[in-house]
């Protein structure tokens, strides 16, 4: 079993930057793709990034391309989501999970997930 816990989350202004952190434990995800994921009220749970269990491929939704980085340090089993440039849309309980296989940007893809973190961008 895999535990997953999000931290870093926060109230940011328009512009400002945030910086996430999940940390595995139960067992190593040295080996497992990871994604970020995020659910704003009222609307359906979307994707936000992915990385390879190397790191070495990263995939990105569109409307974060450019302003949001995922990285992963396999040594402290502990997956990144540096958030800059944020909106006010970017407002939503972020979560992070992870996968067997290969990357995915599909949210159903992925086995395990942590409780999630709140992050909040006034204008």
């Amino acid at each position: 079993q895999v535990q997953l816990v999000e931290s870093g989350g926060g109230l940011a202004q328009a512009g400002g930057s945030l910086r996430l952190s999940c940390a595995a434990s139960g067992r190593t995800v040295s080996w497992n793709p990871m994604g970020w994921f995020r659910q704003a009220p009222g609307k359906e749970r979307e994707f936000v990034a992915a990385i390879s269990w190397a790191g070495i491929s990263t995939d990105y939704a569109e409307s974060v391309k450019g302003r949001f980085t995922i990285s992963r340090d396999n040594a402290k089993n502990t997956v990144y989501l540096e958030m800059n440039s944020l909106k006010p849309e970017d407002t939503a309980v972020y979560y992070c999970a992870a996968k067997y296989g290969t990357m995915s940007s599909a949210l159903r893809d992925y086995e395990y997930w942590g409780q999630g973190t709140q992050v909040t961008v006034s204008s």
